[in-house]
């Protein structure tokens, strides 16, 4: 199965693009041309990754018969002081709210995920470093 997006300006430094039928815009800050009217595209990769490995323990904690009442994601990005300025270290944190969260089963399903599953974080890998964190029913 391939992708494809077609990514075409519309003005200044802003981008619309169309991927999977699905459109949106991304622009850079305006102390760098553009009006800030969409995500930047280095921030778009924090949220696939977030997507991609958030679907895979959704769908794995629902085979696994855990439930939770909410489960979030974050992942904050460290770039290099350098250009190309590209994330350098990564950190996933995700974050379960539950009377039965069983931390066995979710710690399985993120393995699986992270070292299986996830094609954004195995790409990602390559670049940066990589670590998660798991929340328990934070306040």
């Amino acid at each position: 199965m391939a992708h494809k997006t077609t990514v075409t300006w519309t003005e200044d430094l802003a981008f619309n693009i169309e991927l999977d039928g699905h459109n949106f815009l991304v622009d850079a800050d305006a102390q760098f041309g553009g009006k800030d009217r969409g995500p930047k595209p280095k921030g778009l990769l924090l949220s696939a990754l977030a997507g991609c490995t958030g679907m895979d323990v959704a769908s794995l904690l629902t085979k696994m018969k855990m439930p939770f009442d909410s489960f979030s994601l974050e992942v904050e990005g460290e770039l290099a002081e350098e250009h190309p300025k590209s994330y350098t270290d990564i950190v996933i944190r995700y974050i379960f709210h539950g009377n039965e969260l069983d931390r066995g089963k979710i710690e399985k399903s993120i393995k699986l995920s992270v070292d299986k599953y996830c094609g954004v974080y195995a790409m990602l890998t390559k670049a940066a470093n990589l670590r998660y964190e798991i929340v328990l029913n934070p306040d």
